[in-house]
């Protein structure tokens, strides 16, 4: 007998006790070396023959095990894993802008579950505060670094920071991209308050320095 994704298809003869489905799951964790509080996702309807023989093991996957009953004719199940592995993490405390640095005090550490977070999450605010986001960033996002421009081509339309120096004096605005343009490379802008048309240089953090 073959159960995938916790769908059994049995013979009719599959009678008798159940395997305890705790059994399963745990075999399924220690196949794929997760810790004992991982979760490991059975069918709650999957009724498996009790195997007289110690069940087999075997991870398929990072996250997947295949568990198997060598009974004659046995039967065998994939069961997804999923490990708790918690880490503090910088979390944003406010929204963040697209194009507008991102205020140290805009960020907190939080301890979060690891494997619900998409991407490489940071831990130390210092590394965050000052970058771009490429996009608006909500309350309690974990930012990771493919939602900022460090490094990016700027595109015609992108929100950038323009920041304009004079006597020691620095001064930023928001803006607007009017062309492309690679990091170090130079940039035509639109300032979005006055509609002044500048020209910059575009920096390795996202943001565009005014020329004279």
């Amino acid at each position: 007998m073959f159960a995938c994704g916790g769908v059994a298809v049995a013979d009719a003869a599959d009678r008798g006790a159940s395997h305890p489905p705790d059994a399963i799951r745990a075999a399924a964790i220690a196949a794929v070396g997760a810790p004992a509080d991982a979760d490991a996702t059975l069918d709650a309807a999957l009724r498996l023959p009790r195997c007289a023989q110690p069940l087999q093991a075997a991870a398929s996957g990072p996250r997947t095990a295949l568990v198997r009953c060598p009974d004659a004719p046995g039967w065998r199940v994939y069961v997804p894993v999923q490990a708790h592995r918690e880490a503090d993490v910088v979390v944003l405390a406010a929204p963040a802008s697209p194009g507008m640095p991102i205020a140290a005090q805009q960020l907190i550490v939080q301890r979060r579950d690891m494997a619900t977070l998409t991407g490489t999450a940071f831990s130390d605010p210092a590394a965050l505060a000052g970058r771009v986001p490429r996009r608006l960033l909500a309350a309690g996002t974990v930012p990771t670094e493919a939602d900022f421009a460090v490094g990016a081509t700027l595109r015609r339309g992108d929100p950038v920071v323009l920041l304009a120096r004079s006597g020691g004096v620095e001064v930023r605005m928001q803006g607007r991209a009017l062309g492309p343009a690679q990091p170090g490379g130079r940039i035509t802008v639109e300032n979005t308050v006055s509609r002044r048309i500048l020209r910059g240089q575009l920096g390795a953090d996202g943001t565009v320095e005014v020329l004279p």
